[in-house]
């Protein structure tokens, strides 16, 4: 499984956590795999890490959102864009394997799959606001 692939897996498990309480998530990513069919385990693994890894800092990761998007507070964002533009921001600050341009190519291209008409130039538009405070 590419990274690509990987990380659409990443993106979907933080939309469910939305829907579910997290006491029903481990039962959820069980279901949500065994519907794969063959994956490897440590792909498995890896995924889910990477998903409760962006659960754990989703309270910093939305309020660094909140700062960046005047008028459009987490609470009020469409879901699938608020879990795209949570792995991202994860990405961006906390995982040191994914270059930070990489992050948001792939966040806009998740965007342009899941999200609606407005959704890539909104999830471009926040994430070049945390570019540009870092640089």
């Amino acid at each position: 499984m590419t990274r690509k692939e990987q990380r659409e897996h990443v993106f979907k498990l933080v939309f469910e956590l939305e829907f579910h309480s997290n006491g029903e998530i481990p039962e959820q990513q069980q279901e949500y795999f065994s519907s794969l069919g063959e994956v490897e385990p440590q792909e498995t693994e890896s995924i889910q890490k990477k998903a409760s890894a962006v659960a754990d800092h989703a309270t910093a990761i939305d309020e660094l959102l909140n700062t960046k998007t005047a008028g459009w507070k987490t609470s009020r964002m469409n879901k699938v864009d608020l879990a795209i533009l949570r792995l991202a921001v994860y990405e961006m600050l906390y995982d040191e394997e994914v270059p930070e341009k990489v992050a948001i190519n792939e966040a806009v291209e998740l965007a342009k799959k899941y999200s609606g008409g407005d959704g890539p130039a909104f999830i471009n538009g926040v994430l070049a606001k945390f570019t540009q405070e870092r640089e």
